[in-house]
Protein backbone atom coordinates (compact mmCIF):
# COMPACT_ATOMS: atom_id res chain seq x y z
CA UNK A 1 0.00 0.00 0.00
CA UNK A 2 1.49 3.82 -1.09
CA UNK A 3 5.02 1.90 -1.94
CA UNK A 4 5.54 2.04 2.01
CA UNK A 5 8.21 -0.55 1.61
CA UNK A 6 10.47 1.60 -0.58
CA UNK A 7 10.93 4.13 2.53
CA UNK A 8 11.86 1.18 4.49
CA UNK A 9 15.74 1.44 3.11
CA UNK A 10 18.05 3.27 5.05
CA UNK A 11 19.52 5.48 2.07
CA UNK A 12 15.43 6.70 1.61
CA UNK A 13 15.23 7.08 4.94
CA UNK A 14 18.04 9.29 5.43
CA UNK A 15 17.36 11.62 2.10
CA UNK A 16 13.74 12.16 2.61
CA UNK A 17 14.01 12.91 6.89
CA UNK A 18 17.72 14.17 7.14
CA UNK A 19 17.02 17.56 6.48
CA UNK A 20 14.06 19.01 8.13
CA UNK A 21 14.82 18.21 11.69
CA UNK A 22 18.44 20.25 11.51
CA UNK A 23 16.16 22.52 9.46
CA UNK A 24 14.13 23.61 12.34
CA UNK A 25 16.74 23.21 14.73
CA UNK A 26 18.65 25.74 13.10
CA UNK A 27 15.73 28.18 12.96
CA UNK A 28 14.74 27.28 16.76
CA UNK A 29 18.77 28.21 17.62
CA UNK A 30 18.84 31.26 15.45
CA UNK A 31 15.24 32.63 17.57
CA UNK A 32 17.10 31.89 20.80
CA UNK A 33 15.30 31.52 24.06
CA UNK A 34 12.23 33.94 25.06
CA UNK A 35 14.47 34.80 28.01
CA UNK A 36 16.85 36.64 25.60
CA UNK A 37 19.80 33.58 26.12
CA UNK A 38 21.43 31.47 23.70
CA UNK A 39 20.46 28.04 23.03
CA UNK A 40 23.01 24.96 22.90
CA UNK A 41 22.87 21.79 21.81
CA UNK A 42 21.01 19.23 24.43
CA UNK A 43 20.37 16.01 21.87
CA UNK A 44 18.77 13.11 23.59
CA UNK A 45 18.90 9.58 22.60
CA UNK A 46 16.01 7.79 21.42
CA UNK A 47 15.76 3.77 20.67
CA UNK A 48 13.77 4.01 17.72
CA UNK A 49 12.16 1.12 16.55
CA UNK A 50 11.01 0.13 13.45
CA UNK A 51 13.60 1.78 11.32
CA UNK A 52 15.32 -0.15 8.30
CA UNK A 53 18.69 -2.11 8.52
CA UNK A 54 21.93 -0.02 8.36
CA UNK A 55 20.56 3.31 9.68
CA UNK A 56 23.04 5.44 11.12
CA UNK A 57 23.58 6.35 14.66
CA UNK A 58 22.40 10.35 13.91
CA UNK A 59 18.70 9.40 13.63
CA UNK A 60 18.31 7.84 17.01
CA UNK A 61 18.75 11.37 18.59
CA UNK A 62 16.13 13.91 18.95
CA UNK A 63 17.12 17.01 18.25
CA UNK A 64 16.98 19.46 21.08
CA UNK A 65 18.26 22.81 22.37
CA UNK A 66 18.59 24.18 25.92
CA UNK A 67 18.83 27.88 27.41
CA UNK A 68 22.79 28.46 28.63
CA UNK A 69 21.51 31.28 30.60
CA UNK A 70 21.55 30.48 34.98
CA UNK A 71 18.30 30.05 35.92
CA UNK A 72 16.37 29.15 32.89
CA UNK A 73 18.33 26.08 31.40
CA UNK A 74 14.00 26.17 29.42
CA UNK A 75 14.88 23.50 26.50
CA UNK A 76 13.45 24.03 23.16
CA UNK A 77 12.56 20.90 20.89
CA UNK A 78 11.50 21.92 17.62
CA UNK A 79 9.21 19.62 16.09
CA UNK A 80 10.66 16.19 13.96
CA UNK A 81 9.31 14.40 10.79
CA UNK A 82 11.07 11.48 12.49
CA UNK A 83 9.29 10.79 15.81
CA UNK A 84 6.00 10.95 16.63
CA UNK A 85 5.50 12.23 20.26
CA UNK A 86 7.41 9.93 22.38
CA UNK A 87 6.14 6.91 20.60
CA UNK A 88 8.90 4.31 20.52
CA UNK A 89 8.78 3.84 16.48
CA UNK A 90 9.51 5.99 14.14
CA UNK A 91 6.44 8.57 13.17
CA UNK A 92 6.81 6.77 9.48
CA UNK A 93 6.16 3.72 11.02
CA UNK A 94 3.34 4.56 12.99
CA UNK A 95 1.64 6.51 9.94
CA UNK A 96 1.79 3.49 7.53
CA UNK A 97 0.78 0.88 9.82
CA UNK A 98 -2.05 2.45 11.28
CA UNK A 99 -2.96 3.30 7.58
CA UNK A 100 -3.07 -0.38 6.66
CA UNK A 101 -4.60 -1.83 9.15
CA UNK A 102 -7.85 -2.85 7.35
CA UNK A 103 -5.31 -4.82 4.71
CA UNK A 104 -3.83 -6.39 7.59
CA UNK A 105 -4.24 -9.91 7.72
CA UNK A 106 -2.72 -12.56 10.54
CA UNK A 107 -0.33 -13.73 8.13
CA UNK A 108 0.17 -9.71 7.46
CA UNK A 109 0.50 -8.77 11.23
CA UNK A 110 3.02 -11.62 12.10
CA UNK A 111 5.22 -10.52 9.02
CA UNK A 112 4.93 -7.01 10.46
CA UNK A 113 5.69 -8.38 13.74
CA UNK A 114 8.90 -10.04 12.24
CA UNK A 115 10.41 -7.04 10.67
CA UNK A 116 8.99 -4.17 12.41
CA UNK A 117 8.57 -6.07 16.29
CA UNK A 118 4.93 -4.41 15.77
CA UNK A 119 2.53 -6.62 18.01
CA UNK A 120 -1.61 -6.61 17.71
CA UNK A 121 -1.96 -5.21 20.99
CA UNK A 122 0.44 -2.03 19.70
CA UNK A 123 -1.48 -1.88 16.41
CA UNK A 124 -4.63 -1.56 18.43
CA UNK A 125 -3.39 1.13 21.00
CA UNK A 126 -2.34 3.15 17.96
CA UNK A 127 -6.09 2.55 16.17
CA UNK A 128 -7.48 3.98 19.24
CA UNK A 129 -4.92 7.06 19.48
CA UNK A 130 -5.99 8.08 16.23
CA UNK A 131 -9.61 7.87 17.30
CA UNK A 132 -9.65 9.33 20.30
CA UNK A 133 -6.25 11.86 21.43
CA UNK A 134 -5.59 12.40 17.45
CA UNK A 135 -9.04 13.71 16.56
CA UNK A 136 -9.26 15.46 20.26
CA UNK A 137 -5.97 17.75 19.88
CA UNK A 138 -5.94 20.81 19.75
CA UNK A 139 -3.62 20.56 16.76
CA UNK A 140 -6.50 18.68 14.41
CA UNK A 141 -9.44 20.80 15.95
CA UNK A 142 -7.39 23.46 13.96
CA UNK A 143 -6.19 21.67 11.15
CA UNK A 144 -8.89 19.35 9.75
CA UNK A 145 -10.95 22.68 8.60
CA UNK A 146 -7.73 22.46 5.45
CA UNK A 147 -9.38 19.62 4.18
CA UNK A 148 -12.40 19.67 1.47
CA UNK A 149 -14.07 17.48 1.42
CA UNK A 150 -13.29 16.49 5.48
CA UNK A 151 -11.42 13.91 6.29
CA UNK A 152 -13.35 10.62 7.46
CA UNK A 153 -11.96 10.69 10.92
CA UNK A 154 -13.45 7.50 11.57
CA UNK A 155 -10.60 6.45 9.16
CA UNK A 156 -8.16 7.95 10.01
CA UNK A 157 -4.77 7.93 9.23
CA UNK A 158 -5.56 6.45 6.13
CA UNK A 159 -7.99 8.73 5.25
CA UNK A 160 -5.70 11.56 6.20
CA UNK A 161 -2.88 10.61 4.04
CA UNK A 162 -4.55 9.49 0.59
CA UNK A 163 -4.41 13.87 0.26
CA UNK A 164 -1.18 13.46 0.34
CA UNK A 165 -1.26 10.84 -2.98
CA UNK A 166 0.90 12.37 -5.70
CA UNK A 167 -0.76 12.62 -9.19
CA UNK A 168 0.70 9.49 -9.88
CA UNK A 169 -0.60 7.48 -7.05
CA UNK A 170 2.38 6.88 -4.75
CA UNK A 171 2.41 8.51 -1.35
CA UNK A 172 4.06 12.12 -0.26
CA UNK A 173 5.34 10.69 3.19
CA UNK A 174 7.77 13.20 3.53
CA UNK A 175 4.68 16.12 3.31
CA UNK A 176 2.75 14.05 5.92
CA UNK A 177 4.76 14.19 8.32
CA UNK A 178 5.49 17.46 7.80
CA UNK A 179 2.28 17.86 8.37
CA UNK A 180 1.80 16.21 11.29
CA UNK A 181 4.99 17.62 13.05
CA UNK A 182 3.76 19.98 15.30
CA UNK A 183 2.19 16.41 17.33
CA UNK A 184 6.08 16.13 18.34
CA UNK A 185 6.42 19.27 20.71
CA UNK A 186 3.78 18.29 22.58
CA UNK A 187 2.04 21.43 22.53
CA UNK A 188 -0.96 19.96 20.63
CA UNK A 189 -2.43 18.51 22.79
CA UNK A 190 -4.11 19.61 26.07
CA UNK A 191 -2.58 17.79 29.17
CA UNK A 192 -5.07 14.65 29.88
CA UNK A 193 -4.24 13.60 26.32
CA UNK A 194 -0.61 13.88 26.28
CA UNK A 195 1.11 10.56 24.59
Amino acid sequence: MYGYHRFFSATSFSNAFGHFDEDRVRETKMAGCPCGGRLDVANYLRKPRGGPPGLEDSHSLRLSLCCARDGCRRRATPPSIRFLGRRVYFGAVVVLVSAMRHDITKLLAAKLYRLLGVSERTLRRWRQWWLETFTASSFWTSERARFMPPVTQADLPRSLIERFLAPNGSLELVAVMRFLSPLTTGKAFAPEHAF
